[in-house]
């Protein structure tokens, strides 16, 4: 049974709360879960973060989720994905000093999407793979992503149209797995959204 604790750790803009998810064995692997837009209400606790980083966990991964600056206890002002992206790769060194650089899976949801795929253009080594969640496209400005990329969304998201995210994965040839019916919060599709993310990797055979 997979473990959870609250952790605080060193952030650009002061410190960060966190809590990080340990399994039963050994991790062979770090996940990094960032959370939606802050001046919305999200917060490490939203249901699809706080999901993926429970699968994560399951699959083997140390899986770390924390509130953005500004957030909770986190210090700090929000930055309108600027500072977030500082935020994350600051979650990222403190996961990879404590666990050494294991395969790194980078994960997001809506805000915390957009802000995970700008950081992983700054992590070296690269992540294994990004895991996006009705990522923030048409709202902020995305970049592109790797071809391995994992990217979710419901057919009826009202807050990012699964047309903003068709525009923007096209040019890129990029895959979309689509929720028939689900809205942008994946409500009553949680357990689903989890077995997506089980079967997409192979748990410590990365």
């Amino acid at each position: 049974m997979a473990t959870q604790s609250k952790i605080t750790l060193a952030g650009p803009a002061g410190q960060m709360e966190g809590v990080l998810h340990l399994p039963d064995n050994e991790p062979c692997a770090i996940a990094v879960v960032a959370h939606p837009l802050p001046t919305m209400g999200g917060t490490m606790e939203n249901k699809i973060v706080t999901t993926l980083a429970r699968t994560f966990a399951e699959l083997g991964y140390a899986t770390l989720r924390f509130n953005f600056r500004g957030v909770g206890a986190s210090e700090g002002v929000f930055d309108s994905g600027n500072g977030e992206v500082e935020d994350v790769l600051a979650a990222v060194q403190h996961a990879r000093d404590a666990f050494g650089h294991l395969p790194l899976i980078l994960s997001g949801f809506s805000f915390g999407g957009y802000v995970a795929a700008r950081a992983a253009q700054h992590l070296h080594p690269q992540p294994h793979k990004l895991v996006l969640v009705a990522p923030a496209v048409g709202r902020f400005a995305m970049p592109p992503v790797p071809h391995n990329t994992l990217l979710i969304h419901g057919e009826h998201d009202e807050v990012i149209p699964l047309a903003d995210a068709l525009d923007w994965a096209r040019p890129q040839h990029l895959p979309i797995v689509v929720f028939p019916e689900a809205g942008h919060f994946f409500h009553g599709r949680l357990n689903q959204l989890k077995q997506i993310v089980l079967n997409e990797f192979n748990g410590c055979r990365l």
